[in-house]
């Protein structure tokens, strides 16, 4: 199954990771860390031009993919959920 991350993005379901809220999270220091360095790393892509809301961390073809969206977490949760009821 795939899961719509926003705009025209989406991922294998079994790459999916998980899906975390940042505003929740970007208060450690770790998880800045973790982000600042994905960024450079060049494993980041933002989807969408708004405020985000949450990062998606995916393992694709063997590598870590950082994806960061203006849905909330919530949403993307149901639609994964909706997604293996079917």
């Amino acid at each position: 199954m795939y899961l719509h991350l926003g705009l025209d993005k989406v991922v294998l379901s079994r790459d999916v990771i998980g899906i975390f809220d940042m505003d929740n999270t970007t208060t450690s220091a770790i998880t800045r860390d973790f982000l600042t360095r994905a960024e450079k790393d060049g494993t980041v892509e933002i989807i969408g031009a708004d405020l985000p809301k949450s990062y998606i961390l995916c393992r694709e073809n063997g590598k870590n993919k950082l994806y960061i969206t203006q849905i909330s977490p919530q949403t993307l949760v149901k639609r994964a959920e909706k997604k293996r009821e079917e």
